[in-house]
Order: structure tokens, then C-alpha cells, then sequence
């Protein structure tokens, strides 16, 4: 992937005349990765068993990373590892070790927030990009540049940038230095995910991996005689802001000269990694091609768990968008299609004569109405009711293609 520079006033895009942008996705585990890739991600980033700031994901030992690695780039793809903490004195040498390891799996990028932590990557992996982490903090071209003439290879900007303040950035920058962005995912109540509340309330540090997410959690008020305007009897979100959705205006990015387009999640379900990697991956095929999105994909966006939408800092101020009360129920999903019918494996109860809607990277496939038909389990018996989570169920005569999903419509 490169990048070039488009003199002002011209209308076609850098992307456009350069190659595509990177579609980046979040992959907390194997599967993750796995969907991640099927679904149309060109790279995923993930994290070791230490020193990222995801430690709920189950994330990957050495060996993991191993497998990661080839399954990554067996399918012509990148992968990402984040050491985004930042680290104490004590945690140095392992730190050391940690990277030559990275470095023998061919690692295409390390996410890094603290400034000393890059000089020592820089200067002890040389051939080992260096991408700089939102927590960071980068909100101006002079700060861009230091890290660039440190060796940075890529800036993943801060999340409270405008499109306009990301072009004055890009334009002063040269062009071997790629610029990152969120497009879509929660967003953190501090300032570009520096937050203390989960350190403060349970002794967990959200700047060493370790966040309770509290700003998502709903609170109650006590002995006070301020009047609060809650929404609902049992409390509320007081923190947590919308999620932030831009599938509509991948253009818009593109023209403002970002290389890859990040998707938050890595402690979220595969379902939402293919659900939303999927409408983005379809987004950026239609920009490319001269048409819009598809209102299939824009709803798309919506059948994954969010807490509403809006567009950010892109545009200015973020507008507090409406919550849609429809959400979609992850049912399973497909281990393997056999000639007898598709494996399912179960996350959501579901039974025999229900009607349910396949999630799938083929559009032959995607959005699909399925009557589930007599089950077998994996002994052979017959079944009316998959109950147990993680069974697996064979759906007899129902063809889906391996990583496809079904989900069922709640209001």
C-alpha cells in the first residue's frame, strides 16, 4: 500500500489514484482472526498474553502468535500486535525478549504508545514498523513529525481530530508515513482512551490493560438532593457516548488521505467482527467502484450490538444519535458445510420450524432467510432444541459456507 500526494483543488482522491486503504480489524482470539479475514479485513491487529491494553480478550501466547502469524500472512495479510501499555522499569527486559520474538514471526507492525518504548524498538528492530497508538495522543502535524523522524511508520491519530485537522496533518507529513483512523466502534470517555476511572474505583489500570470499563456501566444516584434526569428507573449510562459509525462516509476519509481504517472491538464477539468488517469491507468496494453503499450495509452496521450512533469528532462536536431499539441475537455458527448440511455451532438457544438470517462475506448467502430443519447432534441423535452453548448441531439439508453466522431479529 502507498501513499501519495494530490496537489488542492484536485478531485480525485489519493486513494483512488495510489491502490485502496487498508480495512483493519479487531481479532481478541483465533476465531476472531479467522472471521476477521473471511469477512474482507486486509490486516487485523492483536495482542500477546501481556503488555496490551485488552488483557479480557483471551489473546495469544507464543504460540498463538505463531499460528496468527502464518494464518495471516498464508492468506496474503497483515498482522498487527499491540505493546500499547505503558510500561514500568520491571517490565523492560521481558518487553526485550517479547519483541525478538515478534520480530522472528515477521510481525508487520507493533502499536506503541509510550515515547521511550519506540526509541527501543526503533533503534534495537529497525525493520520492524513502529505504529503509534491513539493513546498517544498525536493532535498536530509538529507532534506527527517527531515521531516520524524518530522512525515511526505509521500514526494512528488521536480519535478527537476533525477530517479538516487530519488533512493539515497528512499534508505536512511525508508521504512514507501512513496515517490510521477509527471508523467505527465504541468510543472512551477520556480523552483518546487515558482514562482513570477503572484504576480509581478497582485498583484495575485501563492504561496497563486491565480496564472494568466503567464508563459503560450504569450508575444509580445516591444521598443527593441534585436533581438528575435519568432515562430508566434502574439507572443509566451517564458516561458511555454513542458508538461511533462512519460506514457512510468511507469517502470522505479516503479524501482526507487515511491509509487504514480501524475497527474497535477486540473484546466483542465474532459475530460483531464479521457483521461490521463485512458492511466496511462492502462500503469500501462501492467508494472504489463510483456508487454508494448499499442501505443493506448501512443497516448492516445496526444488527451488531451498539449503544446508537454517531459520527464522532469527523464533522465537528459529536451529535447524540438515537438508539434503535431493534437488535439482532447471535445464534451460531457454521464450523463446516458437509454434504448432509451445514455444522452449527450453537451460541443462542434456537429450535427446529424457527426462521433465522444467515450472516455471510458471500452475498450469495448474506442475509438469507433459514427455517431451521431437523438437527443431529454429534452423536446422531435427533434434536428439536439446541440449548447447550458451544453444541454443535448438524442442520440437515440447510448449506452454509464455513464462518457463515445466524442471528435472529429482537425488539
Amino acid at each position: 500500500m502507498t501513499e501519495c500526494r494530490v496537489a488542492d483543488g484536485e478531485k480525485k482522491s489519493r486513494a483512488l489514484q495510489c491502490g485502496s486503504v487498508e480495512l483493519l480489524a479487531p481479532a481478541g482470539d483465533m476465531r476472531k482472526l479467522d472471521v476477521a479475514l473471511e469477512y474482507g479485513a486486509d490486516a487485523v491487529y492483536i495482542a500477546g498474553k501481556k503488555f496490551g491494553m485488552r488483557a479480557a480478550c483471551k489473546n495469544f501466547d507464543y504460540d498463538g502468535l505463531k499460528t496468527a502469524s502464518l494464518a495471516a500472512h498464508s492468506r496474503h495479510k497483515k498482522f498487527y500486535v499491540t505493546l500499547n501499555i505503558f510500561p514500568f522499569d520491571d517490565d523492560l527486559a521481558e518487553v526485550d525478549e517479547y519483541l525478538d520474538y515478534l520480530s522472528s514471526l515477521h510481525a508487520d507492525g507493533v502499536i506503541v504508545s509510550d515515547l521511550g518504548l519506540i526509541d527501543r524498538i526503533v533503534k534495537a528492530h529497525p525493520n520492524m514498523p513502529v505504529h503509534v497508538s491513539t493513546q498517544a495522543n498525536v493532535t498536530n502535524a509538529d507532534t506527527a513529525r517527531f515521531y516520524a523522524d524518530m522512525g515511526v511508520k505509521r500514526i494512528v491519530l488521536a480519535r478527537e481530530l476533525s477530517l479538516d485537522q487530519m488533512r493539515k496533518i497528512r499534508d505536512k507529513l511525508s508521504d512514507n508515513v501512513e496515517l490510521e483512523a477509527f471508523v467505527h466502534g465504541a468510543m472512551c470517555i477520556s480523552y483518546s482512551g487515558r482514562c482513570l476511572l477503572s484504576g480509581y474505583l478497582s485498583g484495575r489500570s485501563a492504561n496497563r490493560g486491565e480496564c472494568i470499563q466503567t464508563c459503560r456501566m450504569r450508575f444509580t444516584p445516591e444521598n443527593t438532593e441534585e436533581s438528575l434526569d435519568f432515562v430508566q428507573d434502574d439507572g443509566t449510562y451517564i458516561f458511555g457516548g454513542n458508538d461511533l459509525n462512519m460506514i457512510e462516509h468511507v469517502g470522505d476519509l479516503v479524501d482526507a488521505g487515511i491509509s487504514s481504517f480501524k475497527i474497535e472491538g477486540r473484546v466483542k464477539s465474532e459475530y460483531y467482527v464479521g457483521c461490521i468488517v463485512n458492511a466496511y469491507r462492502k462500503a469500501l468496494s462501492a467508494y472504489y467502484a463510483g456508487t454508494s453503499v448499499s442501505d443493506i450495509y448501512i443497516k448492516e452496521t445496526a444488527k451488531a450490538p451498539n449503544r446508537g450512533f454517531n459520527t464522532g469528532f469527523y464533522y465537528g462536536q459529536p451529535i447524540h444519535g438515537k438508539t434503535d431499539p431493534v437488535f439482532y441475537e447471535f445464534c451460531g455458527v457454521v464450523m463446516k458445510d458437509t454434504k448432509d448440511g451445514a455444522v452449527v455451532e450453537m451460541r443462542n438457544r434456537f429450535k427446529t420450524g424457527e426462521t433465522l438470517e444467515a450472516l455471510s462475506a458471500n452475498d450469495r448467502y448474506h442475509n438469507n432467510e433459514i427455517v431451521i430443519p431437523v438437527m443431529y447432534d454429534e452423536c446422531g441423535n435427533e434434536l428439536t432444541d439446541a440449548k447447550n452453548v458451544c453444541q454443535r448441531v448438524l442442520l440437515h439439508g440447510v448449506h452454509l459456507p464455513a464462518l457463515a453466522m445466524l442471528r435472529r431479529r429482537r425488539v
